[in-house]
């Protein structure tokens, strides 16, 4: 059965509170989810949710770019020519430099049911949690399938009381467990991220979680 114990040694970075939070909801919800019904599916998701929140699934997201980093990031509208590496930074990169709410409201605006930069969508929706969910459309749709009204209060998606649960709602949205059960972790990615950003960091938590998890964890 996977312990406190366990859950504090593969995310070392979270708070106690969530800690317990985890362990006490975890069979009840991996059972819910199905994600318990393999050992593939239970490390294929904390690996995911590891890489996503870093370890700590309170974190939200840290917008606070440089204009240098912006225009990296985002070269088609930060950087002043998105042809030319290195990157150089456009006007907008340095009125938006170290400013994260504003930032948040112009690259986010008008995208996954986001506003314009005026409606405060961008960063009211910006990354929470396990997942790092992000985007009205997205906090709508998997706040219904877990219950939860994530429109009327977003800072639940990376609460103690109910990030598991959001972030088991998110992985059912994808119908990842069946991708689990081929063995192809590449795919999985891609169906969280939408890319596979970040791989070689995911397979080391992918490690990690069956290093502290053991072979074949089960949950209570």
């Amino acid at each position: 059965m996977i312990t406190k114990e366990q859950l504090a040694a593969l995310f070392p970075q979270s708070p106690a509170p969530m800690i317990a939070a985890m362990a006490a909801q975890i069979g009840p919800l991996f059972k819910e989810y199905q994600i318990a019904n393999s050992a593939n599916r239970i490390h294929f998701f904390m690996a995911q949710i590891g890489h996503e929140s870093g370890g700590d699934p309170t974190r939200q997201e840290n917008l606070n770019y440089s204009a240098k980093r912006m225009a990296e990031v985002w070269p088609k509208r930060y950087a002043a020519n998105p042809r030319v590496k290195p990157y150089t930074p456009n006007a907008l990169a340095l009125q938006l430099e170290h400013k994260p709410e504003a930032l948040a409201n112009n690259v986010y605006a008008s995208r996954n049911g986001n506003g314009p930069p005026e409606s405060g969508d961008g960063w009211r929706f910006r990354g929470r949690g396990l997942m790092q969910l992000t985007g009205r459309a997205n906090y709508r749709d998997i706040g219904a399938l877990a219950g939860i009204d994530l429109i009327a209060d977003p800072d639940r998606a990376a609460a103690t009381a109910d990030a598991l649960r959001v972030a088991c709602a998110f992985w059912k949205s994808k119908n990842v467990n069946a991708v689990c059960d081929t063995g192809n972790f590449t795919k999985v990615t891609e169906l969280v991220n939408g890319a596979t950003i970040g791989l070689p960091e995911r397979q080391q938590w992918l490690a990690k979680s069956r290093a502290k998890l053991g072979a074949n964890p089960t949950v209570g």
